[in-house]
């Protein structure tokens, strides 16, 4: 009688462990950390608590809106350039500023002027010499600042007209800009502060990411639906990724399996396998998705949604997608780890 007994009391434990670890997969434990967000049409960026799953403060940036966002090294500051009350190429007031937040207590405590009205866009720490590197639109630039002084360095030259977006190789050694309305890339030396090249894909071209191993460059075609895959060895275009819709942000996974792609039009992301550059599931998430952030456990990633006033959280392991509410026009994000 003891020996089933206790057979039965092991097999009821061992049913427990199974369950348990299949709703730690289902569901994994969020890492510690702060999830910043523009809110554009707010003009405000968010601070969404990793745990609860919410947005806890908002901070005003003084009624013209930052697209973007960045988090120091160290998870206790914001930074926000603040790009002005238009799209890019429309017209518009033009930016000159950066905003400086605390993130402890939820304050806007400097302001970073550029000199002149520049629309900065994209803020980019090097992961090497901490260095904010911020793209300046309308110098055809990227500036570099001292995140702890707030001085302006220098800056390096796209030699382009609308560098937007900002991708920076993990020894810092390279930066990478896509420069919207004529369709090309720029790729730039940091430490020389110069422009090496400059890759043409499209008549329009959009964001732009890496992958893990700094090997490719991933930029959206925003005149046919399509992914330009570019090597970093050659700065050529060496590959498309044909889509089911017109792409807009892109960010891999960090073990480098995958690479997210959103696509605003069709309220999904596609999820490209990198091993074999094709299209292999795609996620249905809100309106508008635009841009994707993977958590450093690489257990979710984080899309903003710019028409639904949410973050859709995609579980990496199941592709299950749950909601998190934001703020009007969603777009850019951040991680701030905690401290």
């Amino acid at each position: 009688m003891e020996s089933w007994t206790f057979r039965l009391l092991l097999a009821a434990g061992a049913f427990l462990m199974v369950t348990l670890c299949a709703a730690a997969q289902n569901n994994p434990a969020p890492s510690s950390g702060l999830l910043l967000i523009a809110n554009k049409g707010d003009h405000t960026m968010g601070i969404i608590d990793s745990v609860e799953e919410k947005q806890i403060a908002t901070v005003d940036e003084g009624g013209i809106t930052g697209h973007e966002v960045a988090a120091s090294p160290d998870g206790r500051r914001a930074f926000v350039p603040i790009y002005g009350n238009s799209g890019v190429g429309s017209p518009g007031t033009d930016g000159r500023t950066v905003a400086v937040i605390d993130l402890a207590t939820h304050k806007l405590i400097d302001t970073i002027n550029l000199g002149k009205p520049l629309r900065p866009h994209c803020a980019v720490f090097g992961p090497q010499n901490g260095l904010l590197y911020v793209t300046t639109e309308l110098a055809q630039s990227v500036t570099i600042i001292d995140p702890g002084s707030l001085r302006l360095l220098g800056s390096v030259p796209t030699g382009q007209p609308e560098s937007h977006m900002l991708a920076i190789t993990h020894d810092g050694k390279r930066g990478y800009t896509s420069n919207v309305h004529v369709g090309t890339i720029s790729v730039l030396d940091l430490e020389a502060r110069e422009k090496i090249a400059v890759i043409h894909v499209s008549p329009h071209a959009q964001r732009i990411a890496l992958s893990v191993d700094d090997r490719w460059v991933f930029t959206a075609d925003q005149t046919q639906p399509q992914l330009a895959v570019i090597d970093t060895t050659t700065n050529d275009v060496t590959k498309w990724i044909p889509l089911e819709g017109m792409a807009y942000g892109t960010a891999a996974t960090l073990d480098g399996k995958w690479l997210l792609v959103t696509l605003p039009k069709l309220g999904k992301v596609a999820v490209v396998d990198l091993s074999s550059m094709s299209v292999v599931r795609s996620v249905e998430v809100p309106k508008a998705p635009q841009e994707v952030l993977v958590r450093p456990d690489n257990q979710v990633a984080y899309v903003s949604c710019d028409a639904s006033k949410k973050v859709a959280a995609i579980n990496l392991q199941t592709w299950n997608v749950h909601l998190i509410d934001a703020g009007r026009n969603a777009d850019g994000l951040a991680w701030a780890q905690a401290h």
